[in-house]
C-alpha cells in the first residue's frame, strides 16, 4: 500500500534559510535513513521534489515537498514537547513517544508517553524553569553565530564558505543543545570572522 501526496511545485531556493535549498530532499531522506523505524529510503538527489520510504511493516509511503511563504512575522520555535517525543521516538531504544491527549478537552502539552522496545511504559511530566538572565545570555550568542553565518553568505561565498555559514547557523537554531566546547568553538570561528 502506498499513501500518495498531492503534486507539488518545484522547490524555491530563495525560501529556504539555506542558499542550497535544492539539497534539503537530500537531508530529509538522510534524516529518515537514521530512524530504527524505517527500513528503507530510496535515494533522493538535490531538487527532488519527493522522497519515498517504508516502514518495518513494508507500507510504502512518498513525502511530497512544498514551499510555503513564512508568515513575516512568524517567530522560529522549536515547540519542546515535540521535539522531546520526536527526540525520544527516534531513539534505537524507544518504541515509541507521542503527547499524551485526552480524547475530550484542551491538549495537553505537558505529558509525553514513551514505550521502550523492552516493553516498559513511562510517562513523563514536561516542567519548564525559566532562568531569564541565562536566556538573554544565550540568545545573544546565538544571534552571533547566526550573523557571522549571514555575513559568510554575503558577495560571492565559496563552497568552503557556504559550509561553514551552515555549520554556523544550525550552531545557533540548536545553541541550548550543543556543549560548551562546541559553543566556544563556534564563539570563536564567529569572532575570527569578523575581524577578516
Amino acid at each position: 500500500m502506498t499513501t500518495q501526496f498531492p503534486p507539488t511545485d518545484l522547490i524555491d531556493s530563495g525560501k529556504s534559510p539555506l542558499a542550497d535549498a535544492d539539497h534539503d530532499p537530500v537531508r530529509i531522506a538522510d534524516t529518515l535513513r537514521s530512524s530504527p523505524h524505517i527500513t528503507f529510503v530510496a535515494p533522493a538527489a538535490p531538487g527532488d521534489e519527493t522522497v519515498r520510504f517504508r516502514d518495518a511493516d513494508g507500507t510504502g509511503y512518498q513525502l511530497a515537498l512544498t514551499t510555503v511563504d513564512p508568515a513575516p512575522e512568524a517567530k522560529r520555535v522549536a515547540y519542546p514537547w515535540d521535539a522531546v517525543a520526536a527526540a525520544i521516538g527516534n531513539h534505537p531504544h524507544f518504541i515509541r513517544a507521542a503527547l499524551d491527549q485526552p480524547p475530550f478537552g484542551p491538549l495537553n502539552l505537558d505529558t509525553i508517553t514513551a514505550l521502550t522496545r523492552t516493553g516498559n511504559k513511562y510517562t513523563l511530566t514536561l516542567t519548564a524553569t525559566h532562568h531569564p538572565c541565562l536566556d538573554q545570555e544565550h540568545a545573544h550568542r546565538a544571534e552571533d553565530i547566526a550573523y557571522a553565518a549571514d555575513k559568510l553568505l554575503t558577495g560571492d561565498p565559496s563552497d568552503s564558505e557556504r559550509a561553514t555559514a551552515e555549520l554556523l547557523s544550525y550552531m545557533a537554531a540548536t545553541w541550548d543543545t550543543q556543549d560548551q566546547p562546541l559553543r566556544q568553538r563556534a564563539q570563536d570561528l564567529a569572532r575570527a570572522l569578523r575581524t577578516r
